[in-house]
């Protein structure tokens, strides 16, 4: 190749990257224009995606597109060409898994996830946060065979390692077991949906919150701030109580121990008022009862009941009523607080 081949093509490529960059600039511009003064969330998740990847996209773009346009050699012209393909593939396998968080922050958009009986949004958020993590892996996976089968010794080698593929089928079924395991446990949740974001859940005596869903594991926020991290697939295969599956409704349920002497009407009228004053309190007086639910050797357990919206709202409920009778108890009746009582024999 001359000198002046090769200054020709290193300017029609130099200038094919400036242009490619312009582009990219300039459609940055338009959109910021299009944009300004606009509050939209696609708009605003586009610019918080795709800019990154796009930055990349267009000015390989063009150099590829001016590669036929240079007075190269055949053989150096396709080595650049498939230099410059690799990062091209990678930008636009990133480019269409941001625009799939794009389309996820699109929808989220539309779900109100702050009320209380939010049943119907975690869902969909739950489905759409699983289903986009398969998008993107299998786009990876898809974008990494392009590349290596973009290798002639690598096809070389895939042929030749096609002739003991049942040995590497066992072998890297065995290996991958429980990778794959959770993989198909994630798309199973992702249809069944026994937990979804945000539900309340009871795993092994630990209370807390779904705070995260991954396509292997699920990360569960407990009442003290700490995470519980499980393997996704521990969903399908072991018990565990989810309060919110269906509804975010809960009975709250207070227990109270109490002398037999305790004056039960005045109770009950008590644990009326104090229910009617609380803000935790549904409201649903259907489900309200108090009643003494055991009588032992020297006490009687009381139980209150009474509906709240959600499980924060049922425990704050649950706190508030109890310490309410105990504080009546204390001033207006202190001889029904439980107390130990002994008796003697005569002569002794």
């Amino acid at each position: 190749m001359t000198l002046h081949n090769a200054v020709l093509s290193t300017v029609i490529l130099v200038g094919a990257l400036l242009v490619g960059l312009v582009l990219q600039q300039v459609g940055f511009w338009v959109w910021r224009f299009l944009i300004h003064g606009r509050v939209h969330v696609v708009q605003d998740a586009v610019m918080a995606h795709a800019v990154g990847p796009a930055r990349l996209v267009v000015p390989v773009a063009c150099v590829e597109l001016a590669i036929p346009a240079t007075p190269l050699p055949s053989a150096l012209e396709n080595d650049l060409a498939h230099g410059l393909g690799i990062p091209l593939i990678v930008a636009i396998s990133w480019l269409v898994v941001r625009f799939a968080d794009v389309l996820e922050d699109a929808f989220v958009s539309r779900l109100d996830i702050r009320r209380d009986d939010n049943l119907r949004a975690r869902r969909i958020q739950t489905q759409l946060r699983i289903v986009k993590r398969i998008l993107a892996v299998t786009i990876f996976v898809i974008a990494g065979a392009v590349i290596l089968m973009s290798f002639g010794k690598v096809r070389v080698v895939g042929a030749s390692l096609l002739a003991s593929a049942g040995v590497v089928a066992i072998i890297a079924g065995l290996a991958a077991k429980p990778v794959t395991t959770n993989l198909l446990a994630g798309v199973q949740l992702a249809i069944s949906q026994p937990i979804r974001l945000d539900d309340v859940v009871v795993i092994e005596g630990h209370w807390g919150r779904v705070e995260e869903i991954s396509l292997t594991y699920v990360t569960v926020r407990v009442w003290n701030m700490r995470r519980l991290v499980l393997p996704i697939s521990w969903f399908l295969a072991n018990p565990f109580e989810n309060w919110t599956h269906h509804t975010a409704d809960l009975l709250a349920i207070a227990h109270l121990e109490v002398d037999y002497r305790v004056p039960m009407e005045e109770l009950r009228q008590e644990f009326e008022r104090a229910l009617s004053a609380s803000r935790w309190w549904d409201r649903k007086k259907e489900l309200v009862s108090l009643q003494v639910v055991t009588a032992g050797p020297s006490t009687l357990t009381v139980r209150a009941v009474m509906g709240a919206a959600n499980s924060s709202y049922a425990w704050n409920v649950e706190c508030e009523i109890r310490e309410a009778l105990v504080t009546w108890l204390q001033k207006e009746h202190p001889e029904a607080l439980p107390r130990l009582r002994t008796e003697g024999t005569e002569g002794t």
